[in-house]
C-alpha cells in the first residue's frame, strides 16, 4: 500500500496506508432508519466572489445523493451539513431540494426529508414571533408544494425573538398543525451554532428539554420524530425514554452514535447524522449486520469510525463540514477541495493530516493511491513536501 509523509506536530513522519475495508451490503428496510445529512459540491470554476456567492456543481451534488441512496441510506437535505446558514441560503436551498426530489423520484426506494427553517429572516430586535411563524410557513409551504417532507430546523430568529418557553410552544404548534405530513423536529445545540444558545427558552438543556417534550406531546400526531444534536448521550437517552410511543428519536450525536443506534433494553435511536455523509459505506455495512442481528459486527464496523467522527466534529464544531468535504475529495466523489463560502480554510493542515490517518484506520479510503496523490497535492500548497 502507498506511503505518504504527513505532518505530526512539528515533525514529518512517514505513514503507510492500509487496505480499504470491504463492507457488507444489504438492501433496506433496515432495523433502524438512517438519514445522512448530505454536503453540497461547490463549482470552483464559476465566476464568483467565493466568500459571498453560492455556486454549486449540481451534477456532482446530486450524484452524491444517488450514491447515498445506493448504500441504503436516506438523505436529509438542505441541512447544516449542506452549509445551510454558512454559505447556502434559502434561495439555494430551494433549488437543492427541488433537484434532489426529482432525483429521488427516479430512484426506487429512495427516502428524503428536507430542512425548513427561517434563515431568510435575519434575526434582529425588530423581528417578532409572528414574523418567525410567517417565515417558517413560507419555507414549509414551498417544500410541501414540491412534494417534500419536512425537517423543522431550529431558528436563529426564534432564539432571538422568543421571550419565554411559551413562545416556542406557540410557534411549533402553529407550524406543525398546518403540515401535510408529520415532521422531524431538529434541536441543534449551540456547539453547532452559537446563535441557538438558550433554545426552547432555557440555557439549561434539561429545562429546555421539558419545553421540547411539551411541544412533542401536544402535537404527537404531527411529529415523526425528534433529532437532538447536543453531543451528550445521556441527554438523548433521557429524552428518548420520555417520547410518546409513536415518536422516533433520531440521534444527532456524532460522538456516540453506535451505542445510541444499538440501543438498550428500553429502546434505541434511529439516526440523522452529518457524519453519515463521509462514513456512508461503513453505515450501510453496519446496518446490514444489524439486519442479521449481528451486534458484534455492527460495533466492529462502526467503532473505528468514532475517533474519526470525534475529530471531524471537534470544537469549533460548526467547522465540521470541512472534514466532510475533504473526505469526499479524498475518495473521488469530487475533483477539488473547494467549498461554498471558502469554508475549506476553516481547518488546519495538521487537522486534515490526522483526519487522513483516522479515515485510513477506519478502512474508509476506498482508493489509497488516489487519496495519497490528493493529500500530497494539498500538503504541497501548505509548504509540506
Amino acid at each position: 500500500m502507498p506511503s505518504i509523509d504527513l505532518p505530526n506536530g512539528r515533525r514529518i513522519k512517514a505513514f503507510r496506508t492500509s487496505t480499504p475495508r470491504a463492507f457488507p451490503q444489504a438492501k433496506p428496510p433496515f432495523p433502524r432508519l438512517a438519514l445522512a445529512a448530505a454536503h453540497v459540491v461547490a463549482d470552483p470554476l464559476a465566476e464568483q466572489d467565493p466568500w459571498l456567492d453560492t455556486r454549486i456543481d449540481w451534477d456532482r451534488t446530486i450524484a452524491y445523493r444517488q450514491y447515498l441512496w445506493s448504500l441504503g441510506l436516506g438523505v436529509a437535505e438542505a441541512m447544516d451539513t449542506a452549509q445551510r446558514g454558512m454559505g447556502l441560503d434559502w434561495i439555494g436551498a430551494q433549488e437543492l431540494i427541488r433537484r434532489s426530489l426529482e432525483a429521488m423520484r427516479d430512484t426506487p426506494g429512495a427516502v428524503m426529508a428536507s430542512g425548513a427553517g427561517t434563515d431568510h429572516l435575519a434575526p434582529g430586535p425588530e423581528v417578532t414571533v409572528d414574523d418567525v411563524i410567517r417565515a417558517y410557513e413560507e419555507q414549509c409551504e414551498a417544500i410541501e408544494r414540491m412534494g417534500g417532507r419536512i425537517i423543522l430546523m431550529a431558528s436563529r430568529a426564534l432564539a432571538k425573538a422568543a421571550r419565554s418557553p411559551a413562545d416556542y410552544e406557540r410557534v411549533y404548534a402553529r407550524i406543525l398543525g398546518n403540515l401535510a405530513q408529520p415532521a422531524i423536529i431538529h434541536w441543534l445545540g449551540e456547539m453547532f451554532d452559537p446563535a441557538l444558545d438558550g433554545y426552547w427558552g432555557n440555557a439549561d438543556h434539561y429545562q429546555a428539554m421539558e419545553t421540547a417534550l411539551a411541544v412533542i406531546q401536544a402535537n404527537a400526531g404531527k411529529v415523526d420524530g425528534v433529532k437532538i444534536s447536543l453531543l451528550d448521550k445521556e441527554k438523548e437517552i433521557t429524552m428518548r425514554r420520555r417520547l410518546p410511543e409513536a415518536v422516533r428519536m433520531y440521534t444527532g450525536d456524532d460522538f456516540n452514535y453506535p451505542e445510541l443506534i444499538a440501543g438498550d433494553a428500553q429502546g434505541h435511536s434511529d439516526a440523522l447524522l452529518g457524519i453519515f455523509d463521509p462514513i456512508a459505506p461503513a453505515v450501510g455495512g453496519a446496518l446490514a449486520a444489524l439486519s442479521r442481528n449481528d451486534l458484534g459486527e455492527f460495533h466492529a464496523i462502526l467503532a473505528p469510525t468514532v475517533p474519526l467522527s470525534r475529530h471531524i466534529f471537534q470544537a469549533p464544531t460548526r467547522f465540521y463540514k470541512t472534514g466532510v468535504v475533504f473526505m469526499a475529495w479524498l475518495n473521488g466523489h469530487q475533483d477539488h477541495f473547494t467549498m461554498v463560502g471558502g469554508q475549506q480554510s476553516t481547518r488546519s493542515i495538521q487537522h486534515l493530516a490526522e483526519l487522513f490517518r483516522l479515515a485510513d484506520a477506519a478502512g474508509l479510503l476506498r482508493d489509497p493511491d488516489m487519496a495519497v496523490a490528493r493529500m500530497r497535492a494539498l500538503l504541497a500548497t501548505h509548504g509540506v513536501a
